[in-house]
């Protein structure tokens, strides 16, 4: 068996990231929108989908250019660029939550996101990777809730860009199963 990527890793920080905003975002809970919840949301924020996604990304990245260890999967370095990119702009929205700062550039932010995501689609669907290019296609609804809930501060588009979280987070939780399972027990669910 060749090298293990840290698939698992950075599904498992992105969908736990998902679970925690999207819950927020779409239930309401907690209710109080309070400086102790923002620095609270703030911190899981940067922790479990920034910094889990930095560091898959920047191992995948360095697996593909230094050490080349997943050149038989060059599919890999999609992943690497959505870890990477994904990580970062975790980090940047968990401060900016930490520190309760205006949200009206994620706005922006999401047209940029949107072009990874649709970029993800494609890529993983012409190496026929169907369960990654739904993730992709599930982040591109992310970000397109995303442009109107930030920009436009609508309670309905935080609630349906919640929804897309928690979807997106569940779907995160099954890849995260299937990459740990495949690697660990030498499972095949499709990944």
């Amino acid at each position: 068996m060749g090298p293990l990527p840290p698939l698992a890793l950075g599904f498992m920080g992105l969908g736990t990231g998902y679970y925690i905003y999207g819950g927020w975002e779409f239930f309401g809970i907690p209710k109080e929108n309070s400086e102790r919840v923002s620095k609270v949301i703030g911190q899981w924020g940067i922790w479990m989908p920034g910094f889990m996604q930095f560091l898959a990304g920047t191992y995948l990245f360095l697996g593909l250019t230094v050490f080349n260890a997943f050149q038989s999967s060059p599919v890999l370095y999609m992943a690497a660029l959505a870890f990477t990119s994904y990580g970062v702009h975790w980090f940047a929205l968990g401060i900016n939550k930490y520190y309760n700062g205006d949200t009206t550039v994620d706005g922006y932010m999401a047209i940029a996101f949107l072009w990874i995501s649709i970029t993800g689609a494609f890529v993983f669907f012409k190496a026929a990777d169907y369960p990654v290019m739904i993730l992709f296609i599930l982040l591109a609804f992310v970000y397109i809730s995303d442009i109107p809930a930030s920009l436009l501060h609508s309670h309905m588009w935080i609630r349906v860009k919640g929804f897309w979280h928690l979807v997106t987070g569940t779907w995160l939780m099954y890849l995260m199963f299937a990459a740990a399972t495949t690697f660990a027990l030498g499972m095949h669910l499709p990944l």
